[in-house]
């Protein structure tokens, strides 16, 4: 296995791949009043939270799946027990009030997933929209004359 001989500098540039030799080709062209440890933590915290908006949208995938899946579930289990009965005329009667109430819980069911998928969406989309507005700071920063 090949090991990595990056070192990490100033505000752990060696963290992602590619940050140490970022830095070091800025450093080559020397830029004035560029603070370069800076501009590699922006980047750092950029993967950062591009990381955290994968996991976050993984998370609320992985909830709407288990919630599916444990409504079909549910739902198989109380159509096998309807079936069992359906042979009265009393059954009749009780299939028609299950479908029906079969319906309303698959309405119910489907607006539950929907608010699963919705809320991990508005999670992950947060997280980088909380990421735009510091780069938005860090920038005016770097802008800055020194």
């Amino acid at each position: 296995m090949e090991t990595d001989s990056r070192q990490t500098s100033g505000s752990d540039a060696g963290a992602f791949p590619g940050f140490e030799d970022l830095k070091k080709l800025i450093e080559k062209f020397q830029l004035p009043n560029l603070d370069i440890d800076a501009l590699i933590d922006w980047q750092r915290k950029d993967m950062e939270a591009l990381t955290e908006m994968n996991r976050q949208a993984s998370e609320g995938l992985k909830a709407l799946v288990e919630r599916r899946n444990e409504i079909l579930r549910e739902t198989l289990s109380e159509w096998q027990a309807a079936i069992k009965e359906t042979t009265s005329a009393e059954a009749i009667s009780k299939r028609a009030d299950a479908a029906k109430q079969g319906i309303e819980k698959a309405v119910a069911n489907l607006r539950e997933l929907s608010e699963i998928e919705a809320q991990a969406r508005s999670n992950a989309w947060k997280v980088v929209q909380d990421r735009m507005q510091e780069n938005m700071a860090n920038l005016q920063k770097l802008l800055q004359p020194k």
